[in-house]
């Protein structure tokens, strides 16, 4: 049996479906699993030992639909389920499931906080997507892989706190001032990790400590700062893709949330028997949260109070905790 498994992007997204790549090669006898998604998200999973074959979108989606006719799939996973995914279906013309979604139940909770959101992470429902191929979760968690070739970043032997400071909007992230506080409540040497637009945050965090802070943002590829996270004591984390990676590696860790919320579904994932901490840092009672599934560039409110309102002290007490 061959399959095609599509799932675009992000980053996070990505390693969330993971489950159901490992179950899928794991548990159907021979079969061949085949991986589409777009280029520039190629590192996400070009290490994964569960695909025998990669796929990549850039620009031109008919090219892509020619090179995947000549596969002759049995089925497609769908677990992006959006105009392109539809498009690729009808042209190949094969058998196909796709996960459930939830977008009806999404618009009703970001726009009018109307909770009617099934009971089931959005890990499980990729899996569930292959239940008629007699599929189930394993109870192990997500995965990510890093190439062998790539070296591992070294820092503070002793132990580390990793803080991401990135997201994909601005709505998901912290203030400035408050990762300022927060970095001088916490006592242990602070690794921080992000993106090349985060560099002039990292920069500014670090001038507070540079003996104990060090900024590694836009300086290290995806991979390198994975390694980052996996050898790091404990990770803070925003509502992001590092989040997730931090889950494959299973580490301790702290999940703050800001325009989206666990209730999306999206909370952190380890492995059932794991005995690793998970705190979710979340103000509570706010009747604006979550309001979007992805995150805004500015808060439709305008008082942000998801983010300015955390309570810092207490991350910093789960980091003693979990340190």
């Amino acid at each position: 049996m061959r399959l095609l498994f599509i799932r675009f992007s992000a980053i996070g997204d990505i390693v969330l479906a993971s489950p159901a790549l490992r179950c899928a090669k794991q548990q159907i006898p021979g079969v061949e699993i085949h991986f589409l998604t777009k280029k520039s998200m190629k590192a996400v999973s070009e290490a994964n030992p569960y695909v025998d074959r990669f796929h990549y979108f850039d620009k031109d989606l008919s090219a892509t639909i020619q090179e995947l006719k000549a596969c002759k799939f049995d089925y497609i996973i769908d677990l992006h389920k959006n105009l392109r995914t539809l498009r690729i279906r009808l042209a190949l013309g094969v058998p196909y499931l796709s996960y459930n979604k939830l977008s009806v139940e999404k618009f009703l909770l970001t726009k009018f906080q109307v909770n009617r959101m099934a009971d089931r992470h959005i890990s499980m429902r990729s899996v569930d997507t292959l239940a008629p191929l007699g599929v189930s979760y394993d109870g192990k968690g997500l995965d990510y892989f890093v190439p062998s070739e790539v070296i591992q970043p070294v820092f503070f032997p002793e132990g580390y706190v990793a803080l991401v400071i990135g997201a994909s909007y601005a709505t998901k992230k912290l203030p400035l001032e408050s990762l300022k506080v927060l970095c001088s409540q916490i006592p242990h040497p602070i690794v921080l990790v992000g993106g090349k637009e985060e560099v002039a945050d990292g920069e500014a965090l670090a001038l507070l400590d540079p003996t104990r802070i060090v900024n590694t943002c836009g300086a290290y590829s995806l991979h390198e700062s994975a390694l980052i996270v996996s050898k790091a004591r404990l990770v803070i984390s925003h509502d992001t893709g590092m989040l997730y990676i931090a889950c494959a590696f299973e580490k301790n860790v702290i999940a703050i949330w800001g325009a989206t919320s666990p209730a999306l579904q999206v909370e952190p994932f380890m492995p059932d028997d794991l005995k690793a901490q998970v705190f979710q840092s979340i103000v509570p009672d706010l009747t604006c949260q979550p309001c979007s599934n992805f995150g805004t560039k500015t808060c439709p409110k305008g008082h942000f109070s998801c983010m300015k309102q955390q309570d810092l002290p207490e991350i910093a007490r789960q980091v003693e905790q979990m340190w």
